[in-house]
């Protein structure tokens, strides 16, 4: 930030700061509150990453289902699944599946952690009211509180105005890369049976089951 001409300048410019945190952490509360009411959800997301240095440009669909603390995500060739105990990514293109035991680094991969990222470790701004697919939303920067020990450097959150549910999110890591996740649908509250986030190996037939 510039250097501040008068005092009095200063301190209105923090005050100013002050409460646009505040509207920021106002809204991320009520989302974050929203999120834990809900039973069960699903969502579906268009993902695009990129990187200008190295010249990756993907985009990919994804979709997962969360009930508690199981989940079930599916993105491009890669499905994650977790009952809360065990962990298995299956990667079709190597007809390979990794089972390992449920830890707190697999956790973050659970879409809920993902819709919830700015619970823990963020610092956040309210940046302004922004027009996104023809409804308003509200822009909010996330920055880490611990920067040197953080993949990302800023996370973009567009929320709705009306409604107060997330629908984009995008993370700018410290590799010069940028991921945006676009959300399309989303669905709570809907039954989910338990099967769908534990591993069945009739499902995928000639795939090697590796355990850690």
């Amino acid at each position: 930030m510039k250097l501040f001409f008068a005092t009095i300048f200063f301190c209105s410019i923090a005050i100013c700061g002050q409460s646009q945190t505040s509207k920021s952490q106002s809204i991320l509360n009520s989302l974050s509150s929203s999120m834990k009411k809900m039973s069960t959800f699903y969502v579906e997301f268009n993902a695009n990453i990129k990187n200008s240095a190295t010249g990756v440009n993907e985009s990919e669909k994804g979709m997962g289902w969360v009930k508690g603390n199981k989940f079930f995500a599916s993105y491009g060739e890669i499905t994650l699944l977790s009952n809360g105990y065990k962990t298995w990514t299956i990667i079709n293109e190597e007809k390979s599946v990794y089972e390992s035991e449920t830890s707190d680094d697999e956790e973050s991969m659970n879409p809920k952690k993902l819709m919830t990222i700015w619970e823990e470790g963020f610092k956040n701004k309210y940046m302004k009211l922004a027009s996104f697919n023809g409804e308003n939303v509200h822009v909010i920067n996330l920055y880490p509180t611990d920067p040197e020990n953080t993949d990302y450097h800023t996370i973009i959150l567009y929320i709705s105005e009306k409604s107060n549910a997330l629908k984009k999110a995008i993370m700018k890591t410290n590799d010069g890369t940028t991921m945006s996740y676009h959300l399309t649908k989303f669905e709570s509250n809907k039954p989910i049976s338990d099967s769908k986030f534990t591993f069945n190996k009739s499902k995928y037939p000639g795939f090697a089951v590796i355990r850690d």
